[in-house]
């Protein structure tokens, strides 16, 4: 899975990296590609709005419940980051139009926890984490890929932050796309 957070995106691809789906998401209210110190354990309400990140990396993920039974997917434990289906919220947040709205814009209302459509969750998200852990990507924002993720063999040039691009990536709203279809 990789999460876009500049095109407020979540993709899904199968083992052999072919797109499975992609969908609209939401995202922490606040910019920024780190969490604050210690936030995993303090209750939502002690949050500050500059504090909603969605922190980015690469992170082992796999599916839990919560205290209601519901399912979702941990992206990391420490920071109580999750992916889970859009929740409704309160009325004045209007999560489900922001979702289906043609702008990654206003998709920037969650304390940091990546909200996805139902429908992609249920079709893609779960049974690809069922009985097994995941790779999740989520994209910066305001710091250099190479700062995020580490590489291998590369100059001082290739550290200067630099827009990521998936020009392979459909842009057009898509929830599910079946292979050949």
């Amino acid at each position: 899975m990789i999460i876009d957070k500049v095109r407020a995106r979540v993709m899904m691809f199968d083992a052999g990296g072919q797109l499975q789906g992609a969908a609209p998401a939401l995202l922490g209210l606040a910019r920024g590609d780190d969490s604050a110190p210690g936030i995993g354990d303090r209750k939502m309400s002690a949050i500050l709005p500059e504090e909603r990140t969605t922190a980015a990396g690469r992170f082992v993920a796999s599916l839990d419940r919560d205290v209601h039974g519901q399912e979702f997917l941990w992206i990391d434990y420490s920071t109580a980051l999750s992916l889970h289906r859009v929740v409704k919220g309160k009325p004045s947040e209007q999560r489900a139009q922001r979702l289906n709205s043609a702008t990654p814009r206003d998709n920037r209302i969650s304390y940091g926890c990546v909200n996805v459509p139902v429908k992609f969750y249920e079709t893609l998200v779960s049974p690809a984490f069922t009985g097994t852990n995941g790779i999740v990507y989520i994209l910066p924002e305001t710091r250099a890929a190479q700062d995020v993720f580490g590489s291998y063999d590369l100059d001082d040039a290739a550290r200067r932050p630099a827009p990521v691009v998936l020009a392979a990536v459909p842009t057009v709203p898509l929830l599910v796309q079946q292979p050949g279809r």
